[in-house]
């Protein structure tokens, strides 16, 4: 079995974490802001992750995802953040037989980096705890989530949440070509179509040795756009975006309400999903 491993470097050896695509977990955790963390009385692991999800992601540019539905506009220009990763050197999807050979548990974290060749107090070693710690918490009241660790294991998963008889089709955020600059100015150049369907699931990418997707679907009238952007810098993209109408729910702490100034329950959340992220819906007849 191939592994793709992470070189493991010093904290303070930036350079060597930029080159091998592992950053510090401000970095790893870009998708983090699409992890609707709720709060639960006495629960207080969930209280803690996401204060360290808020101050991890303070000052972080990937915050610049956040829309609201009234931007849903043509002409309307938007500062939105698009990450950009070199396929030759990150984490490649495993077969679910190579998935189902290592185990996938923060009670194996020892094993798991004495397996991956990684010190305890690694970057690398903080961010797996953090995926494993994410995938193991509990559900919110109306969620459906799994951290599907190959592509069989993914499309289980969309068939068990939308009925095994329902055929499903993926979505990604495309680049007409290569981004020039991670952020820069969008405008919305079509009228944005939204794709009407009774269900969404979103797969975020998550840090780990290989390809991690943390599954999520919620209820709460969820709606979905492909919308078309040009950049001030010449790049096009055909990007999915979701609107999130119900975010009564969700921790205070996400940074999407302080990004769009509002409060849970006050207004919908709509962000881009980055192109490395899957969104599953049904194929309807």
């Amino acid at each position: 079995m191939t592994h793709t491993r992470w070189r493991e470097v010093p904290d303070d050896d930036t350079n060597g974490l930029q080159h091998n695509r592992e950053p510090d977990l401000q970095q790893l955790s870009k998708d983090d802001h699409l992890l609707t963390r709720h709060s639960r009385d006495g629960d207080h692991r969930n209280h803690e992750h996401a204060h360290l999800s808020s101050h991890m992601n303070h000052m972080d540019p990937s915050d610049k995802i956040f829309f609201t539905i009234e931007d849903l506009q043509v002409g309307k220009t938007l500062p939105l953040y698009f990450y950009y990763r070199d396929p030759s050197t990150s984490p490649h999807l495993i077969s679910r037989e190579e998935a189902n050979s290592i185990p996938f548990s923060l009670a194996k974290l020892p094993y798991l980096l004495e397996f991956f060749s990684l010190s305890k107090e690694s970057p690398q070693a903080k961010a797996m705890e953090y995926t494993l710690t994410q995938c193991e918490l509990e559900l919110m009241e109306g969620e459906t989530k799994f951290c599907a660790t190959s592509l069989e294991s993914m499309l289980d998963f969309a068939q068990a949440t939308f009925g095994s008889e329902t055929q499903v089709k993926a979505l990604t955020t495309n680049h007409l070509r290569k981004p020039v600059a991670p952020i820069q100015n969008y405008t919305i150049v079509e009228e944005p179509r939204e794709i009407l369907v009774p269900k969404v699931i979103g797969c975020h990418t998550m840090p780990y040795p290989y390809v991690v997707y943390y599954c999520h679907s919620q209820e709460g009238g969820n709606r979905l756009f492909e919308i078309s952007l040009g950049g001030e810098n010449g790049d096009r993209v055909q990007a999915i975006g979701v609107c999130h109408m119900d975010t009564s729910r969700w921790d205070p702490d996400n940074p999407s309400f302080r990004v769009l100034k509002i409060k849970p329950g006050t207004a919908p959340v709509c962000h881009i999903f980055p192109a490395d992220n899957i969104v599953w819906v049904p194929l309807l007849s």
